[in-house]
């Protein structure tokens, strides 16, 4: 949901319509006994979800804690095997997070530059 769908609702709001509309969009009252969900009801679903991410982390620690030795560039050490599985699986998200923040970047500058050549917004029409 956009910040101008939400203004939309509330009286006296200075939100625009879509520029490219033909009528403004009225958003319909909801039904009885169904409100709309907020951005607080939002954020506990996602603390909620996360709460059982961690339990089902905290489990698989606890059922995984036989040794393993793990030897990497001639580095060898004993870790239990939980952990290796955990460090493994963080250091893939932090080379995926870096190759999008890589290309996001990119795009930015690409746009930045767009924008100086032709003088516009640097958007598509």
């Amino acid at each position: 949901m956009s910040f101008q769908e939400d203004a939309a609702g509330v009286p006296g709001s200075s939100a625009r319509p879509d520029r490219g509309s033909s009528q403004d969009r009225v958003l319909p009252p909801p039904a009885p006994g169904h409100a709309r969900p907020t951005r607080t009801a939002a954020l506990w679903v996602a603390v909620a979800v996360g709460l059982v991410v961690l339990v089902m982390l905290i489990v698989f620690f606890v059922q995984n804690q036989d040794m393993i030795t793990v030897r990497f560039f001639g580095l060898e050490g004993t870790l239990a095997l939980g952990t290796t599985l955990f460090i493994a699986a963080v250091g893939g998200g932090v080379l995926v997070a870096l190759a999008g923040g890589a290309r996001i970047l990119q795009l930015r500058m690409s746009n930045h530059r767009r924008k100086r050549t032709v003088g516009g917004t640097g958007l598509a029409p």
